[in-house]
């Protein structure tokens, strides 16, 4: 583990730290915001996953999640959105290849090698997290747009590592989206079969979800049409989730919209880290 900075914070530190990945086969960054109640023993984590052409540092210097979780005593992370570094695939396009792995395990070459991002953030990036004071039973997921399709695939495929998930105008449905059709075949292969293991609205549908579920999605988002909200709301309804799906009336895409209703998340999974 490498320190790259630390700042004082709300009465804690935001700090942002390197370490080498299995997973990734390279060295991966991710931000922690540590609230000074970790300096008497190990405290609640709640992981925020960033969407495409993010890195670590665009919610930790943008959401102002940061005040929320000092008053709950909550710590955050940070990751970074993708593997980097020499030899790792790209390609000119925003929605593929650097800061856009759509969190996925790649089967698919060029991706293969670097792009096994389920696995970092499931196994990688846990062990990391393992050196600080965090209680690495009381963790949730929470993202933004292809990080809110993060968070509520992983939280749905791993039930028992997350109390609870949250997602901001995440991308619900990628298999029947143009935010998920060429990024899929392309990490994982043409079998759409495989596809809808990375698919929440089809991960509803098939398994149902026993934690707290809170989407929020603005109705002037500039993407409205890729995301598929209702497709996740009815998938949820019909499984009789514990979900609220929230429209927000004039909001789009962007960090004001995260801004805006982060305190709302940070709340809503300090009820689950302390139930």
């Amino acid at each position: 583990m490498d320190t790259i900075s630390e700042n004082k914070c709300f009465g804690g530190t935001q700090g942002v730290y390197s370490h080498a990945s299995a997973a990734t086969g390279g060295t991966m960054t991710f931000g922690l915001f540590l609230p000074e109640e970790a300096a008497n023993g190990p405290v609640p984590v709640l992981i925020y996953l960033s969407g495409l052409t993010c890195t670590h540092e665009n919610a930790m210097t943008k959401s102002g999640a940061q005040a929320f979780a000092a008053e709950q005593g909550i710590a955050l992370v940070f990751p970074d959105t993708s593997p980097r570094g020499d030899g790792v695939a790209d390609t000119d396009g925003f929605d593929m290849g650097l800061a856009a792995s759509f969190y996925v395990d790649a089967t698919q070459d060029p991706w293969k090698p670097h792009y096994q991002m389920e696995t970092y953030i499931t196994r990688d990036l846990m062990q990391a997290l393992a050196d600080f004071p965090l209680d690495m039973d009381r963790v949730s997921i929470t993202g933004h747009s292809m990080g809110g399709h993060g968070a509520l695939t992983l939280a749905l495929k791993h039930p028992d590592m997350f109390r609870s998930v949250s997602a901001f105008s995440p991308i619900c449905h990628p298999t029947a989206s143009d935010w998920g059709q060429r990024q899929f075949e392309g990490y994982l292969g043409s079998d759409k079969s495989v596809w809808a293991d990375h698919d929440a609205t089809l991960l509803m549908r098939s398994n149902g979800y026993d934690k707290p579920v809170l989407v929020d999605q603005g109705t002037a988002d500039q993407f409205y049409d890729k995301l598929n909200t209702g497709d996740f709301a009815a998938a949820c309804a019909d499984a009789r989730a514990d979900a609220q799906i929230r429209l927000q009336s004039g909001y789009d895409h962007s960090y004001f919209f995260i801004a805006s209703f982060i305190a709302d998340h940070v709340d809503f999974h300090a009820q689950a880290l302390y139930a």
